[in-house]
């Protein structure tokens, strides 16, 4: 894997990037993990500059945590909640970045001393990719792909 370490994260990055706006609903941010084969969004606002995160674990999360009615009525009662909850009563608002030059050794180091699953790739704070930890053992261990 020493091999790919020193390589920019531009070379692995997702570049088109899926976003969210902070005043979109939960419901939205719910239609588009159900359509679309991936984990995280960043929120965005106007021009681009990331200001957050939201990934299918907080909506699960989110959606256990409304749950208060273990019956039939769950999932619609929990429908009506997501479509009046925004996006930024739930994202996580401090994310680490990268800028697409630097290495993937450093996107590992952040992947093995937080929590994160996705780093947005940013250049001037706006969103320009996105990298996880599939991405690069895509890239470091050939066999995988």
């Amino acid at each position: 894997m020493a091999y790919c370490a020193n390589d920019p994260v531009s070379e692995i990055m997702t570049s088109e990037v899926v976003s969210i706006s902070p005043n979109q609903t939960m419901e939205e941010v719910e239609r588009i993990f159900e359509e679309e084969d991936f984990n995280h969004l960043p929120v965005v606002d106007e021009d681009r500059s990331i200001i957050g995160m939201i990934s299918k674990s907080d909506v699960y999360r989110v959606s256990y945590g409304l749950s208060v009615f273990h019956n039939r009525y769950k999932k619609v009662y929990n429908k009506s909640l997501f479509r009046s909850l925004l996006v930024s009563d739930v994202m996580t608002e401090r994310v680490a970045t990268l800028s697409p030059d630097k290495s993937i050794g450093v996107a590992i180091g952040i992947f093995k001393e937080n929590l994160f699953r996705a780093i947005p790739i940013c250049e001037d704070g706006k969103v320009v990719g996105i990298v996880t930890p599939i991405d690069i053992i895509s890239k470091c261990v050939p066999e995988f792909k």
